[in-house]
């Protein structure tokens, strides 16, 4: 449950001269999730499990200028099982405009990914992760990257005068200059269009969205750009039933900070998903299915096929106001060079609680 209360900012002095102390409206929330999550991975010959604490914090402050314009940001502190708080973010600056149009500045992200339908999907802390050279992508938004000083603009409901549309327009501007020749890249210059389009048909409310994204590659000796890519999502909901399908195309360059540095070309992922809310119960079904052609050589074409493919299923059940219960199960198969990856492949699984307030 959210709470208000105020935050007062601290006191400002200038030439000697206190300044005045002002205040601005805040809310916060949070979770915490505990559970136990298993493994037995094809690579193996006895599974494991070990135990999954996460726990999130979060603050929204905002702000309402004399004109109607509402001033928003926030923070939110992270904790992945660590003994210390070992994770944080702080989010840009939103201004709402009273049109109901919207502009965030600093970590706005990319258009395209904020306007794509969302396909149902499994829930849990299942999966299996370990360092490896596949570079086939699992989810819609696998080159979604742009630099942190940027905008997305975001259009008031009906854009345009149609009915059920929005559109949205990012933009971000880096200048990182990573050597020539080295193992790592980072977004420079990146833009991105995006437009979401819900409507009835019949019972069934039905959502398309997506859109495009480029992003510059700082370092000068790839041939692809950091990250180039088209995708959609459609949606329907009718009643208490809501099922998905996505699809999504494009190019990148994987960096190097993180397992093997990579040209990727030739992506293509296919997402689908089914959700079902029975009272209390909810059923969730997901599926992904990724290909790329990838090299280490920067500067040349992809031509090594990589694969990836995972099912999903999940059932939450929520045991009390604000406290909800999951167990998920998870198969998932990936290969690097047409051979199977036995350290990624097999099967996962998570039982837990997730307590928000």
């Amino acid at each position: 449950m959210k709470k208000e209360l105020l935050v007062a900012s601290a006191l400002v002095t200038s030439l000697g001269l206190a300044g005045v102390a002002e205040a601005a409206t805040a809310t916060w929330s949070g979770n915490t999730r505990n559970g136990v999550s298993g493994s037995d991975t094809d690579g193996t010959a006895d599974g494991s499990y070990s135990a999954v604490q996460h726990s999130s914090l979060s603050f929204s402050v905002t702000e309402t200028t004399d004109s109607g314009v509402k001033i928003s940001t926030g923070f939110n502190i992270m904790d992945e099982g660590g003994s210390d708080v070992n994770a944080a973010g702080t989010s840009g600056v939103t201004l709402e405009f009273t049109d109901g149009s919207k502009l965030d500045l600093i970590e706005a992200g990319n258009a395209y990914s904020t306007r794509l339908a969302s396909v149902p999907g499994a829930s849990g802390e299942q999966g299996i992760t370990g360092a490896s050279g596949n570079t086939a992508p699992s989810s819609l938004t696998f080159a979604n990257t742009s630099d942190a000083v940027g905008f997305e603009w975001h259009s008031a409901a009906d854009a345009f005068g149609v009915d059920g549309l929005t559109a949205g327009i990012s933009g971000a501007f880096g200048d990182d200059g990573d050597a020539q020749n080295a193992s790592v890249s980072s977004s420079e210059t990146s833009y991105s269009v995006g437009i979401s389009y819900t409507t009835d048909a019949g019972d069934t409310a039905v959502t398309i969205g997506g859109g495009f994204m480029q992003a510059d590659d700082s370092n000068t000796s790839t041939s692809n750009d950091k990250g180039e890519q088209v995708a959609i999502a459609m949606t329907a909901a009718t009643g208490d039933l809501t099922v998905g399908v996505g699809f999504a195309s494009g190019t990148m360059v994987k960096d190097g900070t993180a397992d093997a540095s990579a040209e990727v070309d030739d992506i293509e992922v296919m997402t689908a998903g089914a959700k079902y809310v029975s009272g209390d119960i909810t059923f969730a079904v997901g599926y992904a299915d990724g290909s790329s052609s990838d090299i280490a050589t920067f500067g040349s074409d992809g031509t090594n096929t990589d694969s990836y493919e995972s099912v999903s299923a999940s059932v939450d059940y929520v045991v009390a106001p604000g406290v909800t219960a999951t167990f998920g199960y998870t198969t998932e198969d990936a290969q690097d060079e047409n051979t199977s990856l036995t350290a990624n492949s097999g099967s996962s699984w998570y039982l837990g609680a997730n307590i928000t307030f």
